[in-house]
């Protein structure tokens, strides 16, 4: 602190001890006026020369700025509005459209229809490569990205990947800014949270994200699928994130991305502080295959039909909770029959994550790639077992 204040406060208290001592004093002896009048003489020319009063406000001023402000600031240009035009097909309402008899005679009248939303996302190397979601952008026909800088690019969907809720995009451009990509594995719950974007598309208004900030509420959250789409291991924050926000970057403290915005719980449509980010590392694999091939290689096969276990099952194989899944079948020479997985087996866990029922087991498998290695957990004629069994490819 200023040396000016510490002194400041110290003639204070030694006129408030002063005065309180001679308050209490057997002869009731207060501190000489004299003493009080220079006291009061020196505190005043300090305070109209200004010193004081710049000096407050310059330690007020270092007070402000803090580890939050400076990551915004540092991370603030990497963060871009992103503009889609997508097609769908829609088909026509008029009359019986949906009727099937109505199609029979004068035929499935859909057309395609353009459709115009908003994301976030954020630059991740100097030449370019912008990061977002997949329901932002996978569907894209034309994208357009704005920087903080007012510039607008027409972006290239690189490549897109439904289940990680992935898509990378490249705009063309040189020195850059770019955001560092963090540990995920290393986040801490209770630790600040920053979240940037386009909410609403406010980006537009002043060619800025706007900022929210919170803590990490929780990590390795998984969440049910939604339209095909995996959220496993999911980052929790209460940091305000509204529609327009996915895509954009959570930060920790020091501006590392952590995750990206993808999720957001609103039952009554608004934010409540329920927001998940898909974890960085998963999103560090995603991207070198997508740079690589334009899509993750998820084209596998096991051979297994299950159906979850209920109480009926339960009951008649002697389990003590209604969870997992039965095999119902095995397909003739796939990998499950290879590997020795027999009807009737319980399925209870997936690479050491329990299997509570076939949503879950499919959620699991899902995220995979062909040549993954998936360790199942069985029960079968009441004793545990653990099977390995690998993910072929499947080209039929």
């Amino acid at each position: 602190m200023n040396k000016k204040i510490l002194f400041l406060l110290f003639l204070l208290a030694s006129v408030s001890l002063g005065f309180w001592a001679g308050y209490r004093s057997p002869n009731n002896v207060r501190p000489a006026q004299s003493d009080l009048i220079q006291t009061a003489r020196y505190i005043d020319d300090q305070a109209s020369s200004g010193s004081v009063r710049d000096s407050i406000a310059s330690v007020l001023s270092g007070q402000r700025r803090n580890a939050i402000t400076s990551s915004v600031a540092q991370a603030s240009p990497a963060v871009v509005g992103i503009n889609v035009t997508a097609v769908q097909q829609v088909r026509d309402p008029w009359g019986g459209a949906n009727d099937p008899w109505f199609r029979y005679f004068f035929g499935d009248r859909t057309y395609n229809q353009e459709v115009k939303s908003l994301g976030s996302g954020f630059i991740i190397s100097s030449d370019g490569y912008i990061l977002t979601n997949d329901h932002v952008a996978g569907n894209g026909k034309e994208i357009t990205v704005t920087l903080t800088n007012k510039g607008k690019y027409k972006a290239l969907l690189v490549g897109t990947d439904l289940v990680s809720d992935i898509s990378l995009l490249k705009i063309e451009g040189k020195d850059l800014p770019y955001l560092r990509l963090g540990n995920s594995d290393d986040v801490i719950i209770g630790e600040w949270a920053i979240a940037l974007g386009n909410p609403f598309g406010l980006f537009e208004v002043n060619d800025k994200p706007t900022v929210t900030v919170g803590v990490v509420s929780a990590t390795g959250m998984n969440l049910s699928a939604e339209q095909g789409r995996t959220y496993r291991g999911m980052i929790q924050t209460d940091a305000a994130i509204n529609s327009g926000n996915s895509g954009g970057p959570l930060l920790n403290s020091v501006g590392e991305v952590i995750g990206i915005n993808a999720v957001i719980y609103t039952p009554n449509q608004g934010s409540i502080g329920l927001g998940f980010a898909i974890p960085i590392n998963r999103v560090k694999t995603i991207v070198a295959e997508l740079k690589k091939n334009g899509k993750v290689e998820r084209n596998f096969w096991t051979g297994l039909q299950v159906q979850t276990v209920d109480a009926r099952v339960a009951r008649y194989f002697g389990l003590e909770k209604a969870e997992g899944v039965i095999v119902s079948d095995v397909e003739r020479n796939s990998p499950a029959s290879r590997v020795g997985i027999k009807p009737g087996d319980i399925i209870v866990e997936v690479n050491g994550e329990a299997v509570l029922n076939e949503e879950g087991i499919l959620s699991l498998v899902s995220d995979a790639r062909a040549g993954d290695v998936l360790k199942l957990k069985i029960i079968r004629d009441k004793k545990t077992m653990t099977i390995p069994l690998t993910l072929e490819r499947h080209d039929g």
